[in-house]
């Protein structure tokens, strides 16, 4: 999905697709475009911006790629979540479109069922791209789908309650000076910080940066540094430095707590980078700090683009040179300004991006050390893991189960779920 005030991270785990919008979405309808593989010289495309209609600046580049390749482009637009249902429909039916644009742990369920085509038997080089984002494209060593851009998560600050409590946003280096930083807030009389640790995949996504910060791995939700990442969380809200809200927090919920102004930090994404410009006082942003030091790997949100499988693969060659248009580092930074923001997925839109707007460097470093959900060949496993891991946040969260008990019952819950 793409509206600039909310998460493109997605909530995985329905048993028809294990892909839907972290963020919900009212449904709405299709927008222009068919649904089905259009005949002659008409190319079809599917993509999860209903918000975008035929006049939009989206739609435009999008028919001038099919121009420039010589070919009409018929778009249908879908919610997120009805987007990889219909995907997973026509699949079934034979009668997919040429280029869908996929939430990027989708990939892997529509790989896994066998209707895409790698990028390999597409021919499309895909080394230009910053392997820690293709890799949420790819599948037992395979890469079906490239990414249009991404957005990630990192900490927003409120300058003036900063100013106000002796707190220098660059001293924040690792989890003793953040959490030494929250306590000279609070001492302050200010509220420190907020995030989103709701029971659905937006607490996950939001919960992975500590999660990795720490050394955690998804294929071992109990391990001693899995529990630090709980503990750190457990303990904000036990010494109220972080409010009991944030069990029932969505990502929206938790930037509204911050935009009050009463907020020392929040948890959020690039997504709120304009809202942040108008806040009504001034702001900031700082990396998520591992657990001993550095830039903790934040997850990726954002789409790929993919090629579904034809019976006429002499479709591939249009639709080639389609992708090749969209993925230009001219065509990424048009997409990572239309979308505001997505920052570019190749090395040189990342540098084109920052030369047109230096305030992005912050966005542009946690896209750089950032890391796919469904990368380190997880696939469809992720959803059924993430589901274990934030059931095990909220029972912490929420006091019935110590961090350790809570993240034991969540790897046993996981093992049974993906039957490892």
């Amino acid at each position: 999905m793409n509206r600039p005030s909310m998460s493109r991270a997605t909530v995985l785990g329905t048993a028809v697709l294990a892909a839907s919008t972290l963020a919900a979405c009212a449904s709405a309808p299709p927008q222009g475009g068919a649904d089905s593989a259009a005949p002659g010289g008409a190319y079809t495309w599917w993509d999860p911006y209903p918000q975008h209609d035929a006049s939009s600046a989206w739609a435009k580049r999008v028919n001038s790629c099919g121009q420039q390749a010589g070919v009409t482009i018929e778009r249908t637009a879908y919610d997120t979540t009805a987007l990889t249902n219909q995907a997973l429909l026509a699949g079934q039916e034979g009668n997919t479109p040429d280029v869908i644009l996929l939430d990027n742990p989708a990939v892997s369920t529509l790989a896994d069922a066998g209707m895409l085509t790698t990028m390999d038997e597409l021919g499309l080089e895909t080394a230009r791209f910053d392997k820690n984002l293709i890799a949420a494209g790819e599948l037992d060593g395979k890469t079906y789908g490239i990414p249009i851009g991404a957005n990630t998560l990192a900490l927003y600050y409120n300058k003036k309650i900063l100013d106000d409590a002796g707190v220098d946003p660059a001293s924040i280096k690792d989890w003793a000076s953040l959490d030494a930083a929250l306590k000279k807030i609070k001492a302050a009389g200010k509220k420190p910080i907020t995030f989103a640790g709701i029971g659905t995949e937006e607490g996950s996504f939001q919960f992975l940066p500590w999660f990795w910060g720490a050394g955690a791995q998804l294929t071992k939700l109990d391990s001693p540094e899995a529990v630090a990442a709980l503990e750190l969380w457990n303990s904000w809200v036990k010494d109220g430095i972080a409010p009991n809200s944030v069990l029932s927090n969505s990502q929206n919920t938790t930037w509204e707590e911050f935009l009050t102004g009463e907020f020392g930090f929040a948890e959020n994404g690039t997504w709120q980078i304009n809202s942040a410009a108008e806040a009504g006082f001034p702001t900031g942003v700082v990396q998520i700090p591992g657990k001993d030091g550095g830039v903790a790997p934040t997850p990726t949100g954002g789409e790929f683009i993919t090629v579904p499988a034809q019976k006429d693969t002499g479709r591939y060659d249009v639709t080639k040179k389609i992708l090749e248009c969209m993925t230009t580092p001219e065509g990424l930074v048009e997409t990572g300004t239309t979308f505001a923001y997505y920052i570019p997925s190749t090395a040189e839109g990342q540098e084109q991006i920052l030369g047109k707007e230096p305030e992005l460097k912050p966005w542009v470093d946690a896209v750089r050390s950032a890391k796919g959900r469904t990368s380190d060949n997880l696939g469809t496993k992720y959803p059924k893991i993430s589901e274990a891991l934030w059931t095990g946040v909220q029972k912490a969260l929420s006091g019935s189960a110590s961090p350790a008990d809570a993240l034991k019952d969540a790897q046993a819950k996981a093992q049974q779920a993906t039957g490892e």
